[in-house]
């Protein structure tokens, strides 16, 4: 009897209580006092009014449960990268004798680094207090979400009684980069020495000796790619499928300095791109590894398992421009870890000596360095500027975006 008190206490405004319970204390006076049918009439008028008032606030708005559900509005399936708008769809339903006219829900979506965006709308319930509200957020950025606590406003039929709950589901979901798809990167390789099935001397993949299947032939095909026994078996011509040399491990690392982006919009172009690798280098099935060079790097060694792209995919939810060390500090941290003879590939806004400095690290340590450059949106990508200029002197491949859109094109026209 005290939880559903205190429930209602905590539902209803006192100030409209006081006044319920004044206009029935006057009518009772009323009828002592002067009698006859009119007072007694309007007695039991307000009388029944009061008690509905009453009972109304022993409704559900304090009780509703209900659950919620967040999908891509955009898409199907459940995974959702930047940009994309959620559709959240909530089921309710309200407890009590008496009927709800309509409830307002107002809902609290909350980012991860304190953004809140609020959401209100109204829902009308059946004569079994069942409901359902649906509505659709903005187009989201990268990043954790959670909802806070529900808040829910109701009156009576009459607008005389305003009463306030709400309840709490926990729902959270996360946002993934915005990736964009990469048909083909056209890698410089030169002095390496990786021995054994990642040896490669050209830009693009040369095919071994091993059959990896049969495949319709194509005019121009020489003869002695010809499968004889294939193409007498079906009566078309085949060709013999050969397996390709795979690419050298690859590692990306992302730049997190805290100083060198100029707004969040470059530094999300940054995470973009190296979600972006980190999927082409899944579709290759090339080894390819994640470094975050930022205030607690991280480095997931290269691979092309699905499970350890996606573990890199979600690291990148989290990532903030944070370093505030060197970032040639922050590679020795886990210099260790670096393969020997993988391609290093730097993500970053910079083009000072810390970038320099990173390029040497990586051929000490017997990589071969490259960079992607991240530039603002305004940036000048045409044209060469002096520190592109002194990268190609020492053999190193450099790339400039200053959009995702521009990205494949840019890899695979070669340097610059």
């Amino acid at each position: 009897m005290r939880r559903y008190l205190s429930l209602w206490m905590n539902g209803i405004k006192p100030s409209r209580l006081a006044a319920v319970a004044a206009v029935w204390a006057i009518c009772l006076l009323y009828v002592l006092f002067q009698g006859g049918k009119t007072s007694m009439m309007l007695f039991s008028m307000v009388s029944l009014l009061s008690v509905y008032l009453i009972g109304s606030s022993f409704g559900g708005v304090n009780r509703v449960k209900a659950s919620r559900f967040v999908t891509s509005s955009e898409k199907d399936g459940d995974v959702l990268h930047a940009g994309d708008q959620v559709r959240v769809r909530m089921e309710m339903n309200i407890p009590g004798l008496l009927p709800t006219p309509y409830l307002i829900i107002r809902e609290v979506l909350e980012r991860h680094n304190g953004d809140k965006w609020s959401f209100e709308d109204s829902v009308i319930p059946n004569l079994r207090g069942a409901g359902e509200l649906v509505f659709q957020t903005p187009p989201l950025e990268r990043g954790r979400y959670s909802f806070s606590r529900t808040e829910c406003i109701s009156e009576d039929i009459f607008g005389l009684m305003e009463h306030r709950g709400g309840f709490e589901v926990q729902t959270s979901f996360r946002v993934l980069p915005r990736t964009i798809y990469i048909p083909n990167w056209q890698r410089n390789i030169r002095n390496l020495k990786l021995g054994g099935t990642h040896t490669t001397f050209s830009s693009s993949r040369r095919e071994t000796t091993q059959i990896n299947g049969v495949r319709d032939y194509v005019y121009g095909d020489r003869i002695s790619r010809i499968h004889w026994n294939a193409t007498a078996k079906t009566g078309s011509w085949k060709s013999k499928e050969f397996e390709h040399e795979s690419y050298p491990k690859t590692m990306i690392v992302l730049d997190c300095t805290a100083t060198g982006y100029e707004n969040p919009q470059q530094f999300e172009l940054a995470v973009s791109a190296a979600a972006s690798l980190v999927e082409y280098g899944a579709l290759e099935h090339a080894g390819t590894g994640l470094f975050t060079a930022g205030k607690d790097s991280r480095l997931f060694a290269p691979s092309d398992t699905p499970g350890e792209r996606m573990r890199m995919i979600q690291h990148l939810v989290d990532v903030d421009a944070d370093r505030r060390e060197t970032l040639l500090a922050s590679l020795e941290k886990a210099y260790r870890q670096f393969p020997r003879g993988a391609l290093f590939l730097l993500v970053s806004p910079l083009a000072d000596q810390s970038v320099i400095e990173a390029m040497r690290w990586a051929e000490n340590k017997g990589m071969n360095p490259g960079m992607l450059r991240i530039l603002s949106s305004d940036g000048n990508r045409s044209g060469k500027d002096d520190f592109t200029a002194f990268l190609q002197s020492r053999g190193i491949a450099s790339y400039k975006v200053s959009s995702l859109g521009e990205l494949p094109a840019v890899l695979g026209g070669g340097i610059g």
